[in-house]
């Protein structure tokens, strides 16, 4: 097993805007390769942090990087904040990029880079693979998972391709998904820019993950985990995550949800918190040029009112 590493994004940017109690309870819930979690431990003397990651590779390493001082948690986030029982929290932390151990082994399936078998999966358990992805997926489906997920222009063609080929014989490495990818794209497209196959590698494996579905939810579940005054920051790396984020944030901070026309409020909706990021914080250059892969980064951070429930009028 190689090393589980992965550059903490907006590490000083993170640490500042969940303005760290030392005594304080906080919660990671994508723990990676334990960067945020290390430096948020370092802000701690009596406070406990909880370090969920649903990769059994990431808690395994962490372990060894981190020792006991976090209660791991080994399961999908939404789900630990689902079900979750313990105390409220000083703070949450979401960092919904996938960790550079993951895109760096090739046994993974992550990485358009490595001639590897179709996987994808960030838990092993999971029984959705890449490869019964564009194996067993209608082409409709296809199409639109990657024009969905990956925002790509040539989904159309793409999916055309991948059904006609796994009726010659069924995918099973990326190196045959990307070349299906790079003669489905016009050439004059295919050699400017990223990688031709990184859309699509994109939306297989949010597909694979459900990385999207139940995120909306989860980011207003756990509001409701901190108390008063605590704070939740959250990364994103590609704009379907962060204009969940973002709406679900926005959604959190009305103080009514009434039709406009009502001429009194009668909804019991009230503001549970304040958007403290007007405007995503990015990384600086310096730690773009230091690590490439932080460039479509944006943190946004709330914090919890302490708010008295208000009177409606009768």
């Amino acid at each position: 097993m190689s090393e589980f590493r992965h550059v903490p994004v907006m590490l000083d940017e993170v640490i500042e805007g969940l303005n760290i109690n030392p005594n304080g309870s906080y919660l990671d819930c994508t723990l990676g390769g334990g960067g945020h979690s290390e430096c948020i431990l370092g802000k701690l003397t009596s406070g406990k942090l909880y370090a969920v990651d649903k990769d059994k590779d990431a808690i395994a390493f962490a372990k060894k990087r981190l020792g006991d001082a976090p209660t791991y948690i080994h399961k999908d986030f939404k789900d630990a904040i689902a079900e979750w029982e313990e105390e409220k929290l000083d703070g949450i932390l979401m960092d919904l990029g996938v960790s550079s151990y993951q895109l760096d082994t090739p046994e993974r399936g992550f990485s358009y880079r490595f001639d590897a078998p179709l996987d994808m999966r960030m838990c092993s358990d999971e029984a959705l693979t890449a490869e019964k992805v564009v194996n067993t997926y209608s082409q409709r489906e296809l199409t639109d998972i990657l024009y969905k997920y990956g925002e790509e222009p040539f989904a159309k063609k793409i999916a055309a391709n991948i059904v006609k080929q796994r009726a010659v014989a069924p995918l099973k490495t990326t190196t045959e998904l990307v070349e299906i990818i790079e003669k489905s794209i016009p050439p004059k497209v295919r050699y400017s820019g990223s990688h031709p196959a990184k859309r699509t590698f994109q939306a297989i494996r949010i597909e694979v993950n459900g990385e999207l579905s139940g995120l909306y939810e989860a980011v207003l579940g756990a509001i409701k985990l901190l108390k008063p005054g605590g704070r939740m920051a959250v990364i994103t790396f590609h704009s379907l995550e962060d204009r969940i984020v973002k709406q679900a944030f926005k959604y959190a901070e009305l103080d009514c949800v009434c039709p406009p026309r009502n001429p009194i409020c009668t909804c019991d909706k009230v503001s549970e918190v304040e958007i403290l990021t007007k405007k995503p914080i990015l990384p600086s250059e310096t730690e773009i040029n230091d690590n490439p892969r932080s460039k479509s980064a944006k943190l946004r951070i709330v914090e919890k009112k302490e708010y008295i429930k208000k009177e409606r009028i009768q």
